[in-house]
């Protein structure tokens, strides 16, 4: 069971590093450009982004290191229900179970580093057992 302090940092709304509550911005002040809005950090440079036209964050607050963590585990993750390996919905009971955790918190912008590290392990190996 997760703490309502975890539970606000899954939603982007306090930072998991320094634990102070987030801001709301338009994503023009990370990118230069608008995507839409993000929950930022300011001290920490750590944000994350919103599903589209809404404040809901596509993850937790992420720094430089785990943003790369992620976008790595995507990388590899991806292409399993993308290729038809399995569908998206399977590939995800199959990294619930793989990962151990529950179905609702295996989402990859929930990550940390080390679980993102997984990931991509888990991955290559699933792909090198299929070729």
């Amino acid at each position: 069971m997760l703490s309502p302090l975890q539970i606000r940092m899954l939603k982007g709304l306090v930072c998991p590093y320094c634990h102070r509550p987030t801001q709301l911005v338009d994503s023009s002040e990370v990118y230069g450009r608008s995507y839409g809005m993000i929950y930022l950090c300011r001290p920490c440079n750590a944000y994350v982004g919103c599903h589209q036209g809404t404040t809901n964050a596509l993850g937790r607050v992420a720094n430089a290191e785990l943003r790369i963590a992620k976008k790595l585990a995507h990388e590899k993750f991806d292409p399993l229900w993308r290729n038809g390996y399995m569908t998206r919905h399977e590939a995800y009971k199959w990294l619930s179970d793989k990962l151990g955790i529950p179905a609702e918190y295996t989402h990859i912008g929930m990550f940390n580093v080390d679980t993102c590290h997984k990931v991509v392990s888990l991955c290559i190996n699933y792909l090198q057992e299929k070729l």
